[in-house]
């Protein structure tokens, strides 16, 4: 059986003892009260530094927009790129991250509408370039599925701790270059999925940001394993990176700028308990549509529609289901009456 060329120095077998007394720690944080709303906030982080190590220009408030379902005026390709990446994120938990078929998946659905080949292997050659010129000549595309199928043979079978393993994969997978396009943002997602196989926070730690953060020192661990013949340095490196992760994010609060600013006027203007002595749970458009009314009484469904980027029959939806709760009474007639909000 195939086995890549890899090296376990010191410093990694102590931050494997490192990360492990780190992780439940940070499992414990993701339980807290505000725990889901850190998941959201950690998937968007991941999304928008993935793509943005690609090139992709769009903000994280950019790529939030997207997730909640509101326009943004950018390049078609790059929206197109946070969509993909959203749908591929979801199938996080049906992906196994042993099985070659997923992989073809998960890079269908990433690279959908923006490359001809997407959830295909290359059959082409395909070099990796910086602006000093070739950086590394991947292996030829006929020898693609092989190398794939042996690498995902060693995956499974080897006995090496998942976070080594996870670690020489990442490398092994940009080495051979599987795809014409992709490969950064598949081979980051990937290692987050071998890892999840070690504890399941790790779909929700912002792994994709600390390589984003740290660009250059990934790239120069990814030349110097490949200068080395093995991926030694590179295993060090992302080690190090994961163990700072956890360490920094493990006590972490969410910052307010993180919370829906929806969510913030109206906990401020009715309290966050409102709602509850109708029995109904309010959703943000059944918040948004009441700090509508509360500035604005006589504001109309189709007014509301406008404001809250939504269709006319949404906006009426939301004031029948407020109505019929009880939250809501209408005063006066249909044309020159006012709405009232029953504190």
């Amino acid at each position: 059986m195939y086995i890549p060329p890899f090296t376990v120095s010191a410093e990694a077998i102590n931050l494997i003892a490192e990360i492990s007394g780190q992780i439940e720690r940070y499992a414990i944080r993701l339980e807290q009260e505000d725990g889901l709303r850190l998941r959201k906030a950690n998937r968007i982080k991941t999304i928008h530094s993935s793509l943005a190590i690609e090139g992709n220009t769009l903000s994280e408030d950019e790529v939030r927009d997207i997730i909640d379902g509101k326009n943004v005026v950018a390049p078609i390709k790059q929206i197109q790129e946070v969509k993909n990446a959203i749908a591929t994120y979801e199938l996080y938990p049906s992906l196994n991250p042993y099985s070659v078929k997923d992989l073809l998946k998960a890079h269908g659905v990433m690279m959908q509408a923006l490359v001809d080949d997407a959830g295909k292997f290359r059959r082409s050659g395909v070099g990796v370039f910086s602006e000093s010129g070739l950086v590394h000549m991947a292996p030829p595309a006929d020898r693609v599925p092989m190398l794939m199928d042996d690498l995902f043979a060693w995956l499974k079978s080897s006995k090496d701790h998942l976070l080594i393993r996870s670690c020489v994969f990442h490398y092994e997978f940009e080495f051979i270059h599987p795809f014409i396009d992709g490969n950064g943002r598949t081979g980051r997602l990937w290692q987050s999925l071998i890892l999840g196989k070690l504890h399941p926070l790790f779909e929700h730690l912002p792994v994709e940001n600390m390589v984003y953060a740290n660009q250059q020192a990934y790239y120069d661990a990814i030349t110097a394993s490949t200068n080395a013949g093995q991926s030694g340095p590179f295993i060090d490196f992302m080690l190090n990176e994961i163990y700072k992760t956890l360490k920094e994010h493990q006590g972490e609060e969410l910052p307010t700028s993180d919370a829906n600013p929806i969510d913030k006027q109206f906990g401020i203007k009715f309290g966050e308990e409102f709602g509850i002595k109708y029995g109904i749970k309010f959703g943000i458009n059944d918040k948004q549509l009441l700090l509508l009314i509360d500035s604005n009484p006589t504001i109309t469904a189709s007014d509301a529609a406008e404001r809250m980027e939504i269709s006319l029959r949404g906006a009426e939806k939301i004031f029948k289901k407020l109505r019929d709760a009880g939250v809501i009474s209408r005063q006066g007639s249909r044309k020159s009456g006012s709405w009232v909000i029953n504190k």
